[in-house]
């Protein structure tokens, strides 16, 4: 294939610039002068092209180059058939195959690319990991516009190696414009920020939030050409929210290439009456919360020492009102019930925000998309998360603030059924309670029904629309009336007032719902992984008690049915299965012989982490531990997937030997 003039010279530079990326003259340079100390002989003056040639062979440096070099067969003169997407080649550095993803023309895209990170002075002694050591690793988690990113895992170090590219499609979704290319002018009124969250991931597989960052994109609408450079410094999150954690280099770049770029002055003009209107907004709901707060505590003075909680704040420090942080939620095919809703926020790991020193408990509410990244969060996290579902499915649904047995604050979702019943929802555990309200004014002979749940008194209960205040003479759950509508028994905020600041789009400030991601955990894979290490963990321990270990997979087989029926009770709350399950172990189980099971359920896939776990039962001990004739061991695991990664681990042990009297 012959090509223009030009063309060769593009070709010539794009193969210089790789060349000069891979540093291939210092490396044959070095091979040069290697090559002349070592194989040069005394009465020999120089080398031939041929030797040298050989000497890169043998190193390997041409193959590196070869490998490096990605070549695209189509012809670039060929005209391309008319067609709605067409392929664009983004290259991955680190990869000899060349990635494509397709694109569609008539739409605009914007291009983020994270080129490296630099000052992350926490790991400023962080050693060089070794190839194939594993290490801690930082992640960096991107959402714009229900559009969800996940960079490559990088060592944590001082100047972690970031480089990774992120296609945004740039879209209207309303106005009938969502077919039509955005221009600038509409770009512009498109508000929505880059939500960047930065994750760390210890060797043990442990994940911490590092930072949690809203770019502000449109700054590239005034730039020449449509690309620009920003240097991003990240806040780390709770108390260390005004302590910087590290900088990254960012490039952004339009996609078509913009016609018509609008004036820096006109996009700061723009972003300027944005902040004012979101200061405005919020200013006039916090003198109306205020408000609201006097008449409160006007009705009965001992409700200043009630729960009602008006404002949190997010891990950034950031007040936010409660009511933004709950919104309807639809998980698409994802889940599939409410009950299994309440099992994938259950599965969620459960972690208090950390605190440095006493003190008590440190506040930090995290935005959706900080608590999905990090897959663990605190009680009303998880709360938050449960409620947004439920509503999602059309139910009745409010987070409830309160206390639990002693006094440890708390939260939890309530859904109020068309027929007036009131249910609880413990999202930390999937557990659902039927609330019946106990009459205090009934005689004492007279039965009263005694709760199941651990909830001691309620504050306040609130959803995305509404916020109402407890007003009732005693804030006990137990005696509460859940009649909302009852203004005597619960004090309203104007749904007006918390519209202005909590519905989507009302003010800037307000992070936007992330959708859920699938799982990308083969469950048959993990299962039978963790399996393995959970076998050989065993027979070492046994082998250090001086035991030997025999294996019976049949009999580990037979155990699959009850870790399924077990998952499917936490999901459904109904038992199935357990009378097949019953009758294939007797089956199994020879006479004179004795068989022993220890189920157990994890919210992690750490093998020796769950095995520590199960030694400290004594009845899994013993299994594990056991001694006699004939003695047959048998594993089984089963891990069951939810979206974001989450999953249910069931672990069950079991036994059988030849009982000796």
């Amino acid at each position: 294939m012959s090509l223009p003039p030009e063309k060769a010279s593009e070709l010539k530079q794009l193969i210089h610039q790789q060349l000069s990326k891979m540093d291939v003259h210092g490396r044959i340079r070095e091979i040069l002068a290697e090559t002349i100390r070592e194989e040069l002989a005394p009465d020999q003056q120089q080398l031939s092209s041929e030797d040298l040639i050989k000497a890169l062979r043998r190193r390997g440096i041409i193959d590196d180059v070869m490998k490096e070099l990605n070549f695209v067969t189509d012809n670039v003169d060929q005209e391309l058939p008319p067609s709605p997407k067409q392929s664009v080649c983004f290259t991955d550095r680190q990869s000899t195959l060349l990635k494509k993803t397709n694109i569609d023309p008539t739409r605009r895209y914007l291009y983020l690319q994270v080129l490296g990170g630099k000052a992350f002075l926490e790991h400023l002694q962080e050693p060089e990991p070794l190839p194939g050591q594993v290490c801690s690793t930082f992640t960096l988690c991107l959402h714009f516009r229900n559009q969800r990113f996940r960079s490559k895992p990088v060592p944590c170090a001082c100047e972690p190696d970031f480089h990774d590219g992120f296609l945004l499609e740039v879209h209207r979704e309303s106005l009938g414009d969502g077919t039509r290319m955005a221009d600038s002018t509409t770009m512009l009124s498109i508000s929505d920020p880059i939500h960047m969250v930065l994750i760390k991931t210890d060797i043990f597989g442990e994940t911490t939030l590092v930072a949690s960052y809203f770019l502000e994109w449109r700054s590239v609408l005034g730039s020449e050409n449509g690309v620009t450079n920003l240097t991003v410094e990240l806040m780390g999150v709770g108390t260390e929210s005004k302590v910087s954690v590290g900088i990254l280099n960012i490039k952004l770049e339009m996609y078509p290439p913009l016609n018509q770029t609008l004036s820096q002055e006109v996009v700061n003009t723009q972003l300027a009456l944005e902040r004012q209107k979101t200061a405005e907004k919020e200013r006039l709901f916090l003198v109306y919360a205020k408000q609201w707060w006097r008449e409160y505590l006007q009705i009965r003075p001992s409700h200043n020492s009630r729960l009602v909680k008006i404002f949190a704040q997010d891990e950034n420090g950031i007040n936010r009102p409660v009511c933004s942080y709950v919104k309807p939620l639809r998980a698409g095919r994802l889940l599939d019930t409410p009950r299994q809703a309440a099992r994938f926020v259950n599965v969620l790991g459960y972690e208090r925000a950390p605190v440095i020193g006493g003190g008590g408990k440190q506040e930090q509410w995290c935005t959706l998309l900080a608590f999905l990244c990090r897959n663990k969060g605190d009680c009303e996290d998880h709360a938050n998360l449960l409620c947004s579902l439920l509503l999602g499915y059309g139910l009745e649904a409010f987070v409830c603030v309160g206390t639990k047995a002693k006094g440890v604050p708390h939260a939890w979702v309530m859904t109020c059924g068309t027929d007036g019943t009131i249910t609880f929802w413990e999202s930390l555990t999937g557990h659902r309670y039927i609330h019946k309200s106990t009459n205090p004014d009934e005689p004492p002979v007279a039965e009263q029904p005694k709760p199941l749940y651990p909830y001691r008194t309620v504050g306040c209960v609130f959803n995305h629309q509404m916020f109402l205040g407890n007003c009732q003479s005693s804030d006990s759950v137990e005696i509460c009336v859940f009649d909302l509508n009852d203004e005597s028994k619960w004090k309203p905020m104007s749904e007006e007032a918390i519209k202005s600041v909590c519905a989507p789009g009302a003010t800037t400030s307000l992070p936007p719902f992330p959708p859920l991601c699938a799982s990308t955990i083969d469950a048959s894979v993990t299962s039978n992984e963790i399996e393995m290490q959970l076998r050989l963990l065993v027979s070492e321990h046994r082998k250090d008690l001086g035991l030997t270990t025999v294996w019976e997979d049949q009999l580990s087989y037979l155990l699959s049915p009850a870790l399924a029926s077990y998952e499917f009770e936490r999901t459904t709350s109904i038992s199935a299965g357990n009378e097949e399950f019953q009758d294939a172990i007797r089956r199994a189980v020879p006479d004179g012989h004795t068989f022993k099971g220890f189920p157990i359920h994890f919210v992690y896939r750490n093998a020796r982490r769950a095995f520590a776990t199960c030694l400290r039962s004594p009845f899994c001990e013993e299994i594990i531990c056991c001694r006699g004739d004939q003695v047959r061991l048998a594993v089984r695991v089963r891990v069951f997937t939810y979206p974001e990664s989450a999953c249910a681990v069931w672990i069950m042990f079991a036994c059988k030997y030849r009982s000796v009297l």
